[in-house]
């Protein structure tokens, strides 16, 4: 380990458990659809509606908890968002209606992303170590939030199928009590001195003229528009594809170690992305990432599953998963430093969550009209292709014009 990261080394280590048990815990909320809906009687559609407003919460919010960050500290949002989040699971594990649901799972927990899931816990990093290490250590930081989903979902379906789906969202509460320290602990990085990037950015500004140029810097608008494709088909594949094993015959099991073996192959593909982000352009780097992605999904759909090619599925879209955390996140910093980062990072992710609302959602609703998923599938490759190769062409040619002098 570098001598410069042993003082911040509770900081990110902090950073990494609140990846590891918020985006780990949220990733596992479908395994609970088919038995919640059928044992308080509500539709599949109602359920996604659900976490479909948890994602437009959260991607809402993102930005508002980012610019909160820069004037109160972090420490007091992630601390916050711990509770909330703890809160929102006891909620829909006494779930007896749509409304609870909604209320828990969906406000609750989405409020709670906003201040603790990626954003949040990457731009603490960004903070903690010099512009050098950077992109690597996030991609550790992104790497620590893929745990969760391989401790997280076999740990709930387990608990749902021996003794039914309270007890599985009750198991979760108790693990994202660890959120609580662990926000505390990367709260130190309110301490520390900012490290600044080498290159021109926005500085000590205001808030006003750092949305503006974010909104009017084409670069960000492509990658946020391609976040948005992003959103979409990742919240589709954990919020459906439990069901669509279920459809095809599946084995219950096989849900959960497909979200275990996703979890497992993420560590290794954000310690690549984030290793690579380093070293090639970043923005390439995410459109490579959406256009395999996208492939992946029209080779699996295309014929039926069986549990060999759904763990290989599942070990490929992992592997591609979270490393856009540390490319977004890195390419952040280079467009506008970071005194700015989580707002700005904020509103790209608001664009994902979106795609993500669309993804739950409207997966559910083609499920209800139609009867199956081939619709949706189909819409999410068509979709993903288009904003990787778009992504990717735009990175080539692009140059960085000189950054706005701090007001």
């Amino acid at each position: 380990m570098s001598s410069s990261l042993r003082p911040v080394l509770p900081i990110l280590i902090g950073a990494s458990v609140l990846m590891t048990l918020s985006m780990g815990v949220r990733q596992s909320l479908g395994l609970f659809m088919t038995p919640l809906t059928q044992d308080i009687a509500i539709s599949v559609s109602d359920f996604t509606l659900a976490i479909a407003v948890q994602n437009l919460a959260w991607g809402f919010l993102q930005p508002i908890t980012g610019a909160l960050a820069v004037r109160t500290g972090f420490r007091p949002i992630m601390l916050a968002g711990a509770v909330l989040f703890v809160a929102g699971l006891a909620v829909m594990a006494a779930a007896q209606g749509m409304v609870t649901v909604m209320l828990g799972a969906g406000v609750m927990i989405g409020a709670a992303l906003a201040c603790v899931a990626a954003a949040m816990a990457l731009s603490v990093a960004s903070r903690a170590v010099p512009a050098g290490q950077r992109s690597t250590i996030l991609g550790i930081v992104s790497a620590a939030g893929s745990l969760g989903s391989f401790l997280a979902a076999p740990l709930g379906q387990m608990m749902a199928i021996e003794f039914g789906w309270r007890l599985g969202v009750a198991a979760f509460v108790v693990l994202c009590l660890g959120l609580i320290p662990a926000a505390w602990f990367a709260g130190r990085v309110d301490r520390l001195p900012e490290v600044r990037p080498t290159g021109p950015q926005l500085g000590d500004t205001t808030l006003g003229v750092a949305l503006r140029e974010a909104s009017s810097r084409p670069a960000f608008l492509v990658m946020a528009g391609a976040y948005f494709v992003c959103g979409l088909q990742l919240v589709f594949l954990t919020t459906h594809l439990p069901s669509y094993l279920a459809i095809c015959g599946m084995d219950p099991m096989l849900s959960a170690q497909a979200l275990g073996v996703i979890g497992c192959f993420n560590m290794m593909g954000s310690l690549f992305f984030g290793w690579a982000g380093g070293r090639w352009s970043k923005e390439g780097l995410l459109g490579l990432i959406y256009v395999l992605r996208s492939t992946a999904l029209a080779a699996y759909f295309v014929v039926p599953p069986t549990p060999a090619s759904t763990l290989v599925f599942a070990a490929v879209m992992g592997f591609l998963w979270l490393g856009v955390a540390p490319l977004i996140a890195g390419a952040v910093v280079e467009m506008f430093g970071l005194r700015w980062q989580a707002m700005i990072q904020g509103l790209a992710f608001m664009s994902h969550q979106v795609g993500s609302f669309l993804g739950a959602f409207g997966g559910g609703v083609l499920f209800d009209a139609l009867g199956s998923y081939e619709l949706a599938w189909q819409l999410a490759v068509a979709m993903g292709l288009t904003a990787g190769i778009l992504q990717m062409l735009f990175a080539l040619p692009r140059q960085r014009p000189p950054r706005l002098a701090p007001a």
